[in-house]
């Protein structure tokens, strides 16, 4: 199956096309924020991190909702999807004004940097807790038995619009730079994020209020948090008794730490190695570079998963991937320049995506719908969680020029150990469990 006739079979949905259009800009936004974020924090000519401070840039922005997370995740199994999503992009528009506004004046001590961090806190963590009521709602866009095609489709235009926000991104601030003072340009890049989070809440209306779930038979009030925590618990419980999903969450939390450890060591790399570390404006553009690289991966996941399932089944395709993702680490472990660099990172990017595609059907085949909310907020804090963890090991693991032949043979080692241990859950649980949501295929 190609992905112009998978896309075409399920763009029949109105809804799916809204959705898909609703996370392009929404995404695209994040992607903006993110470079404006990147250039102020970390490429900013007075700043010259290492992996500690790269890794506290990641807690702040990923960590909040990691640990808030559980917390709220039983709203999404109660209220209106389409309303936490329309909400979440109207705030992120006002705090990406907020920031915009603060790095332009230049009042970013004392009582405005609690303003300016905490602004970039919550816009990330509304980030996350939006994606995830987007994932628990693609059920009610397409047909059940599509589930591994728009699994595969809609995550990946995550990336894709990353890659158009950044570009946009990126294009703003070095068009700028040259013309205004460096924290003025980057001030810029967040207006500019702050007008496509405004374009999605305009697709965003377009929705019913009850158009992407949760299901009203299955969505019990909230009576004060003992209910919170009794719906956490019952989500949890409920996950349990689904142990093919269980094993596929757990997993990808490994493949997300790994791949923020290659995220780490790359940005050091550019700051540290490839550039002088006074020059920050090149390595900046090294890291963009590196982002439309394994964007590109991300986004060609897309077709590459349903081709490989078809003849393979999910079963067999998800090791296979960890495998190349294996192969590209050990290959850039005796790397050191740029370019290799790049291209295997692509590879790996487009292996780890493709990984977690499988992961995404996996969840949406085995989890009811009544949990879905739940459980894909405990999905966004692996998710978050493995990233920072992955800045907290880079710290002690990586030297100041990012690149280590021990830690990316360490990290291919743990790929195949991935691997193997999907192949055994695979073995233990039955293969049919690991082929639900992928009928559409088998038809096709």
């Amino acid at each position: 199956m190609k992905l112009i006739p998978a896309l075409r079979r399920l763009w029949r949905h109105a809804a799916f096309r809204r959705l898909l259009t609703l996370r392009v800009l929404s995404q695209a936004a994040d992607g903006t924020l993110q470079v404006g974020m990147a250039s102020y924090l970390l490429f900013s000519p007075q700043s010259q991190p290492d992996a500690w401070a790269i890794a506290g840039v990641l807690a702040l922005t990923l960590l909040p909702f990691t640990v808030i997370g559980p917390f709220v995740s039983p709203l999404l199994d109660r209220w209106s999807r389409r309303d936490v999503a329309l909400y979440s992009d109207v705030t992120r528009a006002a705090l990406s004004l907020v920031l915009g506004i603060t790095i332009f004046s230049g009042a970013t001590t004392g009582v405005w940097a609690l303003v300016l961090y905490g602004a970039l806190l919550v816009a990330m963590s509304i980030n996350r807790f939006m994606l995830a009521g987007l994932s628990a709602g693609l059920q009610h866009t397409v047909d059940e038995d599509e589930y591994l095609t728009a699994s595969s489709i809609v995550p990946t235009v995550g990336p894709l619009g990353v890659v158009i926000g950044a570009v946009l991104g990126f294009a703003a601030r070095f068009t700028l730079g040259g013309l205004l003072p460096a924290h003025q340009a980057d001030s810029v890049v967040f207006g500019f994020a702050a007008v496509l989070f405004l374009g999605s809440v305009l697709i965003c209306r377009g929705f019913a209020p009850d158009a992407l779930g949760p299901d009203r038979s299955d969505a019990s009030a909230l009576s004060g948090p003992r209910a919170v925590l009794h719906g956490l618990a019952e989500a949890w419980r409920h996950l349990g008794t689904r142990p093919t999903a269980k094993v596929a969450l757990g997993l990808m939390a490994v493949t997300r730490l790994l791949f923020g450890l290659l995220s780490v060591a790359v940005i050091l790399a550019a700051r540290n190695l490839w550039h002088p570390v006074d020059q920050p404006a090149p390595a900046l553009a090294d890291i963009t570079l590196w982002g439309l690289f394994t964007g590109a991966g991300f986004i060609l996941a897309a077709p590459l998963v349903p081709l490989l399932v078809r003849p393979l089944g999910l079963g067999r395709t998800a090791p296979a991937l960890l495998l190349g993702a294996s192969v590209a680490s050990a290959a850039a472990a005796f790397a050191s320049g740029k370019w290799p660099i790049f291209v295997l990172s692509f590879l790996t990017g487009l292996a780890v995506q493709s990984f977690k595609i499988c992961v995404d059907t996996i969840v949406q085949a085995h989890v009811d719908e009544g949990f879905k909310g739940r459980v894909f907020t405990f999905y966004d804090m692996a998710f978050n969680g493995a990233f920072v963890l992955a800045g907290v090991v880079a710290a002690f693991v990586l030297p100041p020029t990012g690149l280590s032949v021990v830690a990316f043979l360490g990290i291919a080692a743990t790929y195949l150990a991935c691997a193997g241990a999907f192949v055994a859950a695979r073995n233990r649980l039955g293969v049919a469990s690991f082929e639900k949501g992928t009928e559409d295929l088998a038809r096709a």
